[in-house]
């Protein structure tokens, strides 16, 4: 089968589409034949083993084995493992591979059934691949990080791209009042998708408008410390789920622990996404009750994979990018 793989880190240059061996699925995995996959941030910083800490696990000066990417994926089930109940074969499915070393950019991957549902019906394959990573982040990092309440007043920095897309959408679902940060040219499609309220970042500092938030859900991690406590209501949670440099990351990993311990607000890094069942089926009735909708920005096919991350680095994607494998 196809795939993409790298065997050093770096640009996307490293990238290659090869022929490699098509995984035999384990007894509780489902061999899926891939349709589609979304390129992530993990992506890259998978490629490029950034931030560099990443190189103590997978390898420092390259990485130990030939490296595969992709954690979103949609297709058909193609075989299934002995001890595997809840699918069968032709079935149409969508999930992740982020806790199984990735492997979405790819014709076939096996995937553990607890990280796959049905896809929703109202969905296409490339609409559901859009959703497991990003959507799963925002659900878990408003709930679980950030105790989201219906009623809060809450604030999504970075509101329209992957995960901000999703996290607005959620956020509504969930009953609160969502206000979105975004550029001038994103205002329109933050307001479509739900937004009460949009902040054009080019004109507007958030955290210097004097109003504040119950909760404030930071996906792009570009805001001091500092900042975000100007813009936190008493008792308030701020959640960051992504970081622009490693600066602000012990910013934030060091100086908001030390405020959450001594004062009123909680400032911190979102914890890691774990994928499960439960999750995934309440993505699924939101999706196929519309109350979310993918926003997808581009799609490339799996030959282009090294344009498609090339794109999604620059930082300026509408929603999703889309690997489309066959």
């Amino acid at each position: 089968m196809k795939a993409i793989v790298f065997t050093e880190y770096g640009s996307t240059d490293v990238l290659q589409l090869k022929e490699v061996e098509q995984p035999e699925p384990e007894e509780n995995e489902v061999l899926v034949k891939v349709y589609a996959a979304a390129a992530n941030p993990l992506d890259w910083r998978f490629m490029r083993a950034n931030p560099f800490l990443a190189r103590l696990e997978n390898g420092l000066q390259k990485p130990k084995k030939t490296t595969r990417l992709g954690a979103d994926l949609a297709g058909r089930v193609e075989a299934i493992g002995s001890k595997v109940t809840h699918f069968k074969p032709g079935d149409e499915v969508f999930g992740e591979k982020f806790e199984t070393g990735l492997g979405g950019f790819a014709e076939y991957a096996c995937v553990p059934e607890e990280a796959l549902a049905l896809k929703p019906r109202n969905l296409s394959f490339e609409e559901a691949a859009a959703v497991p990573i990003a959507a799963l982040t925002a659900l878990q990092g408003l709930q679980n990080d950030g105790n989201l309440q219906s009623g809060q007043n809450i604030l999504i920095n970075g509101a329209s791209g992957g995960l901000g897309t999703f996290s607005v959408q959620i956020a509504k679902a969930i009953g609160t009042k969502v206000t979105g940060v975004c550029s001038t040219r994103n205002l329109d499609l933050v307001r479509s998708i739900g937004a009460d309220d949009v902040i054009d970042y080019t004109k507007t500092d958030f955290t210097n408008t004097g109003k504040k938030y119950d909760l404030i859900f930071d996906t792009v991690g570009n805001r001091s410390v500092s900042d975000l406590l100007r813009a936190l209501k008493p008792n308030g949670i701020c959640t960051v789920a992504g970081f622009t440099n490693m600066t602000r990351f012990v910013d934030i990993s060091l100086k908001g622990k030390w405020i959450s311990r001594t004062g009123n607000k909680k400032i911190g890094l979102m914890k890691t996404v774990h994928t499960n069942k439960k999750d995934l089926l309440f993505l699924k009735e939101l999706l196929e009750s519309e109350k979310i909708v993918p926003v997808i920005d581009r799609h490339y096919p799996l030959s282009q994979t090294a344009e498609a991350i090339r794109y999604l680095e620059k930082g300026r994607a509408r929603g999703k990018v889309i690997i489309t494998v066959a």
